[in-house]
Order: structure tokens, then sequence, then C-alpha cells
């Protein structure tokens, strides 16, 4: 079962549909590799080992010829310790909340059961807004590509273990770079949806509706294919979350012959290390061969963005009134930008995966996420390149609102090109 252990989603429920693989088999290799690496990770803060084996037994029991099976049938997955379990604790990383035991699932949680995806574990997260991978309630999560350094913010158990190969797919949450950071810090794919996608009802922290578009819930894997298999599960209206709209996916895949990339490796505010500039520059090339017209040309409103994300945080003072009128007109500035391109490449932050706790200084290390959660555009990471200390480095790709499956294909393209996520370190 060594094969499944780094395959992806889209692979093992295809194994799983045509019996190539039982859904036993799948559900318990991955908690038997989470059980190897995890004391090295801290990323997997509950396991659902008795449970997952229970329900991927009626999995394989309901895979019979004609029977009418969700998309991820069998297929293991975790997700962030802010998203509602039934019966599962639910911290948030919180010391007060120890003892939280939620009674229903979250929407995207219910909506991967409904696909039938089975829950393996949850993941470790710092407290909202930390700004490292240290919970006060469970300790800290490591990098799986060097155990003294960090796998980023508050999505960082999900990526840790998703790099690490314990799970094929998993859910997390962004509101300045929770998702995109770690993804970088640790070599996976992720996808921060466009604003009123996905319902974020039933996460810890997360309001929904309009208080807060900033703050989205997306899916994490290893492979940019398998965001958008995740995607058509998770995306649609709860009846609950009242800023999720009712936009249908498209259901046909998205050519790049011919789309407009523009490009940047400096945000003119957090001067990027040299394997990360040559890395988006590697990036751009291999969209340019995947037949993009791409251009050099760094949007003019990335520091109002900063600015404003300053003012929100309450780090600088900004009325709200005067912050709500500034921060409409950078959304307008930001559509006109992108009326003339398709995508937007770029670092996903200035350095490397941080030393293990080290302090962060200032708020440059979000700089380059900041924008696109503010604007509401879909933006995918996906790994690209290595830096010489042998760590991952990612890229993020943006595209026009709604155009979720334009981002996914572009990363799809410079996997091909330029490897997409590797074994960690700590498994092999």
């Amino acid at each position: 079962m060594r094969d499944v252990i780094g395959a992806p989603a889209g692979w093992i429920a295809r194994a799983i549909r045509t019996k190539k693989l039982s859904a036993v088999e799948v559900v318990r290799a991955h908690l038997e590799h989470i059980h190897t690496v995890n004391p090295r990770l801290n990323a997997v803060v509950f396991a659902t080992a008795e449970s997952a084996i229970k329900e991927a037994r009626t999995a394989d029991r309901h895979n019979t010829r004609g029977s009418a099976l969700g998309p991820l049938h069998g297929v293991p997955f975790t997700v962030k310790d802010i998203f509602n379990t039934a019966g599962l604790p639910t911290t948030a990383g919180l010391r007060i909340l120890r003892s939280r035991i939620p009674d229903h699932d979250a929407t995207v949680v219910a909506r991967m059961r409904r696909a039938g995806a089975i829950l393996i574990g949850k993941t470790n997260c710092p407290p909202i807004h930390g700004e490292n991978s240290w919970s006060p309630l469970h300790s800290g999560t490591r990098n799986p590509y060097d155990i003294n350094r960090s796998p980023g913010v508050s999505s960082s158990g999900e990526a840790a273990i998703i790099a690490a190969g314990g799970s094929p797919l998993g859910l997390g949450s962004d509101s300045g770079g929770s998702i995109r950071l770690p993804a970088h810090y640790c070599g996976v794919a992720a996808l921060k949806p466009t604003a009123g996608l996905v319902p974020v009802t039933g996460g810890y922290g997360l309001v929904g509706g309009m208080t807060d578009p900033r703050s989205q819930v997306g899916p994490m894997a290893r492979y940019a294919a398998d965001l958008a298999i995740a995607l058509r599960v998770l995306a649609g209206p709860d009846g609950i979350d009242s800023g999720v709209v009712p936009v249908p996916l498209p259901k046909r895949v998205p050519k790049l012959g011919g789309l407009r990339v523009a490009w940047y490796a400096d945000d003119g505010m957090a001067k990027p290390m040299p394997a990360i500039t040559a890395t988006v520059k590697a990036a751009a090339r291999a969209l340019a061969s995947a037949g993009c017209v791409v251009t050099e040309e760094r949007p003019p409103w990335l520091t109002e963005a900063y600015q404003l994300t300053m003012g929100f945080w309450g780090r600088k003072h900004m009325n709200r009134d005067r912050m709500d009128r500034r921060w409409d007109a950078f959304r307008s500035s930001v559509l006109k930008f992108m009326s003339r391109f398709d995508l937007v490449l770029s670092p996903v932050a200035p350095d490397i995966a941080p030393l293990y706790k080290a302090k962060v200084v200032g708020d440059h290390q979000f700089s380059y996420t900041m924008p696109y959660s503010l604007s509401g555009n879909p933006c995918v990471v996906v790994r690209a390149g290595t830096s010489p200390e042998n760590l991952p480095i990612g890229v993020q790709i943006v595209a026009a609102g709604w155009h979720d499956d334009v981002a996914i294909r572009a990363a799809q393209a410079v996997e091909r090109k330029l490897g997409g996520w590797r074994p960690a370190s700590v498994v092999r």
C-alpha cells in the first residue's frame, strides 16, 4: 500500500470505484502513515481511527455495480481544527474550547462526507490571527521538509500532513494568506476561492456574510487537479451564509492558449530572496510555453492593499467609513487591472519557511497575499521550485472573480513543467 501514500485524491477515488483498492485499505494506510510521521510533526491533533475504518467498510459495501457513488467515495480527508465536526472536538487551538464537541458538521465537512470522503483527522492550527504554527492547546507543528522550520500560519497543520503524505486532501481557511503561505512553505497545492463561492458556515471565527468577505474556505492537496474535484463538492449556497452567491461552476475545462498573464517578482515592499524571484520567472516561462501571453507588470495598488489591511487589523488608525470607501476604490482598481489580464502571477511570500517559533518582524510576510484577500479574487498556490536549503517554493496564480478553474488550470501547467509536489524529507 506504499503506492497510495502520495497518490492524487482523484486517482484514489478511481482506484476504489474500480475496486483496484478498497476504501478500508486506503483509509488504514493513511491512518498508519499518520501514526508514523505525526510524532515528528504534531500536525494531526484528533484522529478518527475506529470510526474512519467503520465508514470505509460501509463505503466498500456500497460500492456495487450500478450504485451511485460520490466523486470522493472512500477517499480520506483531513480538516483544519476550526471546522465543526459532529462528535469530534473543535478547539481552534484554544484552551477555552478544549472540551467543545459540536453536534453537527460545518457545511464544507458535510459536503465532503456527502461526496463519499472519509474524515480521518483534524489538524493543528494556531489561534485566530496566529503568525506561526504555535497553538497554546496543542503546541506547534513542524515543517515536514525540515522539522526545525515552521509550516506557516493558521492552516499549517493541514499543509504539513498533506505534504507528508498523511492525507491526500484537506480543508483550510484563509483571511490574509492562511491557506496560501502554508501551501508555499510545505510545497502543496491550495486554492483560496472567489469570495462568495464556498460557505464558511460552521468555521470557528469565520463570520461569513458581508461582515468579512476576506475570509474564505478552500481545499488543499498535493496536486492541482484535486483542487478542481474538491471545489465542485464545496461550492454553492447553503442557505445560511448570506455572502455566498449562486454562481454555477463552468462545465468545460478552460484552455490556456492566448490567456494574458501579468507577472511580478517584487511587490516593492518585501524584497524576495533570489530563489523565489527565479522560481516566479520559471513559472512565467512555463505559462508562456503553455501558450499564454506573458507580460512583466506589477499592479499599481499593492501598497494601498497593505495600508487597508493594516486598517482592517487595527494596526493603523482608519475610520471605518473611510476604510470602506478606500476598499471599494481599491476593488475597482483591481477590476480595471484584471480587464487587461486573465491571470496574475507572483510570489506567495518573500522568503521560504521560517525557523520554528521564529519571531515575525513586521507584517510584510503577508504583503503578497493581502491584496487578493481584499479583492476577493481566486488564488491558487502550487510548488514551482526548490530553495538552496532544499525547501519548497510556491507561486501564487490569481484569476478574475468566478474563474477559479482558470487559475487551477494554469497551476496544472506550472506543475507539469516544474515538478509540483515532491515527497517530504520526514517520510523519505
